[in-house]
């Protein structure tokens, strides 16, 4: 396991390109963008983790992805040291891109390239999203996101919710009844707890739908 809390050094580079440390929170990369009148992060607002974790799933929310403002990474691979790609190199796809089939490597930095925009006009749209979410997604307990990626011509959540799971429980993990798409921890909840109520879930689904789910989260056993 490799910590790249310490990677948070951000800046503007140049023109309207920001480049920032992998483990630069995604909600202050957007503040700052905002704050330097830039827009094209605000959908990024509220999406837990940090910039590393973000570019290598390709994180979205509300039409945005890091794709369409990602422009080079810099990143360390364990048999060829560090290089740095371009867009075109790094196989953006749905929550997809080529650290997906590189675990191994390491996100060290990235650029972005966004546009001139007013910082109120841009905050209110961060606001709005914000707003969103709350409304609809259970920020109040701690959970690591949407758990599942969206099956083709399907919504995850709405299939979960369909099979009769909110609620479903083992341990402390929850399929939240706001939200059917995310698994909560209601409190003291493990690893196993999580990872079987999971399972549970791409089981019902599966047998009920016919539609297998793909974890959107990525599980790391020790």
């Amino acid at each position: 396991m490799i910590d790249t809390t310490g990677l948070r050094q951000m800046e503007r580079s140049e023109g309207n390109v920001l480049t920032a440390e992998a483990g630069v929170p995604l909600a202050r990369l957007a503040d700052f963008a905002c704050r330097e009148g830039l827009a094209g992060l605000e959908f990024a607002h509220g999406i837990p983790g940090t910039l590393g974790g973000a570019v290598c799933m390709n994180a979205g929310a509300y039409g945005g992805e890091m794709k369409q403002v990602i422009t080079s990474v810099t990143a360390l691979f364990p048999e060829e040291g560090i290089r740095t790609l371009t867009a075109e190199e790094l196989d953006f796809g749905y929550r997809h891109s080529l650290f997906s089939d590189h675990p191994d490597a390491v996100v060290l930095r990235a650029a972005v390239a966004l546009t001139p925009g007013d910082p109120e006009e841009i905050r209110g749209r961060m606001q709005d999203f914000m707003a969103r979410r709350k409304a609809s997604q259970p920020l109040e307990f701690p959970s690591a996101g949407s758990t599942f990626k969206r099956p083709v011509g399907h919504f995850a959540g709405t299939l979960i919710d369909q099979c009769g799971l909110k609620g479903l429980t083992v341990g402390g993990a929850q399929v939240s009844e706001k939200h059917a798409g995310f698994v909560i921890n209601r409190g003291g909840a493990t690893f196993d707890d999580v990872t079987e109520l999971m399972r549970q879930v791409q089981q019902r689904v599966y047998a009920e739908t016919g539609v297998r789910l793909e974890p959107e989260v990525r599980i790391v056993e020790a």
